[in-house]
């Protein structure tokens, strides 16, 4: 997804060793994925008005035990010259507009009210069960801020609880043990009190997602193949008499059967959620009212160990965002436990290849023939982005559990200043890359989570926003009269000790939802929103946009429409 703010001008034309994978720790199976789902915008001041909005498409989508959709249209870009919003989902859309234009808000009113509007509409990627977070452009300052609203892990839970209850790896990722604390209802109101216009009430910017749930809305084709794909995950917590007895959440009939593509689904019970949050806030409303209650209450009844305290003892948090330089173009990110690191490790790596010309991205005279397609880029690109993937999974972890001890190596190598050292970032780029074969290890796990979107309010303010379940409905473990599933996001943990992402009580996991921004370098005006869909992958998406924009000067549909 990608918004291009007005540009003023283009970007310039200026032109160690991976950890080795641990065979013992599922943390470090590095397997390859380059699936995603995108929207983007794009403005240029040479060719389109103030601002634009863009959609991308494909030739057809496939998941596996998915039919193939295929997709017989072409979208072309839609340019705006106010407000724009780019989602997955047209009524998301028309209901982040609404908030911009019918209610005055601004990027961070509407970024919640899509937020909430897509929990409704695509539980089987987000919801009040998962985690969020986002960046946000003010243009009055020029600066990048972000928020951080992942949840922790339970206080009573440890390696060797998780150990002891679950059979092996992939039990524990969907199991129980997995959940974390859901995030997103704090971040949801800490993004309207920080950033928000202060013209609209939490429950104002809820209302039309509350509306959604009460009144029902149609399912659409890929949410209902995907939902039909994941329902087992939901069922499985049912014993058979619950399912006989029409107690299934999150299903038509209560027995456990996904809504059919244009069929009409109501979510009662998630609407009385949404409700009690935008009536008395997250605190009040949510992690001490019935929603946290009951989602101890169930965790605990299947042998989980989350308490209240754990759920009302929840912040969100504000760290200072993270940014290498690309062709005079600053790319932003937010700092671990994310691991948007990982690809500005992999673009530091780019900008140290161009810089000793061996590799270029300048666009050639044909411009019918684009660089980024030919063999020799896309292997420079794979190859950084697996020094940049490497890292990230050998080292990422959550700050507040990294030591700050200079002689310990352990404590260096998790620190976001050693990570995008661009003298050890170079050193190791140089050293690794071979222009003849692929000798670089470190690749993301396949895996399809997550919904994320962008808006550009009229005085330029921005937001890049993400928000998930983790892996589809998550855990699948939906908490008793509640209307959402949560997340499983406790399954991003190393279960080896040593690790620096290692499961603790009350640490956060490595987390793969990123949001993006880009500004220029001189002046700090705002150049792109991004981010994409794609679990590990997002970061190998940040990275080939940036370049295919910023360097190769692009149509983001263009680069958008060819495999990421």
């Amino acid at each position: 997804m990608w918004f291009n703010a007005l540009s003023k001008k283009k970007g310039s034309n200026k032109e160690d060793e991976s950890s080795p994978a641990n065979k013992n720790d599922p943390f470090n199976e590095h397997r390859y994925n380059g699936s995603n789902r995108t929207n983007a915008g794009v403005n240029d001041k040479k060719h389109v008005p103030p601002a634009s909005l863009l959609s991308s498409t494909a030739a057809a989508v496939q998941s596996p035990g998915l039919p193939q959709i295929h997709f017989l249209s072409r979208r072309s870009p839609i340019y705006c010259t106010t407000a724009c919003v780019a989602t997955s989902q047209p009524l998301a859309t028309s209901i982040g507009l609404h908030m911009l234009r019918g209610l005055g808000g601004n990027a961070a009113d509407a970024s919640v009210a899509i937020a909430a509007a897509l929990a409704v509409l695509e539980p089987c990627s987000t919801g009040l069960g998962g985690d969020m977070f986002a960046l946000h452009y003010d243009a009055n300052t020029r600066k990048v801020k972000s928020i951080n609203g992942s949840g922790r892990c339970p206080s009573n839970l440890n390696i060797d609880v998780v150990k002891n209850f679950h059979k092996s790896q992939l039990d524990f990722t969907m199991g129980i043990h997995s959940v974390t604390v859901p995030g997103a209802a704090q971040g949801w109101e800490d993004t309207i009190n920080k950033f928000g216009s202060g013209k609209l009430s939490l429950l104002q910017i809820l209302e039309p997602a509350i509306k959604l749930a009460e009144e029902g809305f149609p399912v659409s084709t890929l949410t209902a193949l995907r939902w039909n794909q994941q329902m087992d995950c939901i069922n499985k917590w049912y014993t058979p008499e619950e399912i006989d007895g029409g107690k299934v959440e999150m299903s038509t009939d209560g027995k456990g059967t996904a809504p059919k593509p244009g069929q009409l689904f109501r979510n009662p019970h998630m609407a009385s959620v949404l409700r009690s949050l935008g009536e008395y806030g997250a605190q009040e409303g949510f992690y001490k009212a019935f929603p946290g209650q009951s989602i101890v209450d169930t965790i605990r009844k299947h042998g989980g160990v989350m308490t209240m305290e754990d759920l009302t003892d929840h912040t969100s948090t504000y760290p200072e965002p993270i940014k290498v330089s690309y062709r005079g173009i600053d790319v932003w990110e937010c700092p671990p436990n994310g691991q948007g690191i990982a690809g500005l490790i992999a673009i530091e790596g780019l900008n140290a290849l161009e810089q000793n010309r061996i590799v270029t991205t300048s666009l050639l005279d044909d411009e019918s023939c684009h660089p980024q397609l030919s063999a020799d880029m896309l292997h420079a690109q794979i190859e950084m982005m697996r020094i940049g993937f490497g890292d990230a999974r050998a080292f990422v972890c959550d700050p507040d559990f990294v030591k700050q001890d200079d002689q310990d190596e352990a404590s260096t190598k998790s620190s976001t200043e050693w990570l995008l050292n661009k003298e050890r970032i170079s050193k190791q780029a140089l050293g690794l890359f071979d222009s003849e074969k692929a000798v670089v290890q470190g690749k993301p796990t396949p895996s399809s989570c997550t919904v994320s979107f962008q808006v550009v309010d009229e005085l330029g303010n921005a937001m890049s926003f993400v928000n998930s379940n983790y892996m589809g409905f998550g855990s699948g473990l939906t908490p008793t009269n509640c209307g959402f599933t949560l997340q499983n996001r406790g399954a991003g943990f190393s279960l080896d000790t040593n690790h620096p992402n290692a499961l603790a009580p009350r640490k956060r996991p490595y987390h793969t939802i990123i949001p993006a921004m880009l500004t220029h370098s001189d002046t700090g005006e705002l150049y792109a929103s991004l981010s994409n869909m794609g679990g590990f992958m997002q970061p190998q998406g940040h990275m080939q946009l940036v370049v295919q924009l910023v360097a190769n000067g692009l149509d983001p549909q263009v680069s958008l429409s060819h495999a990421q």
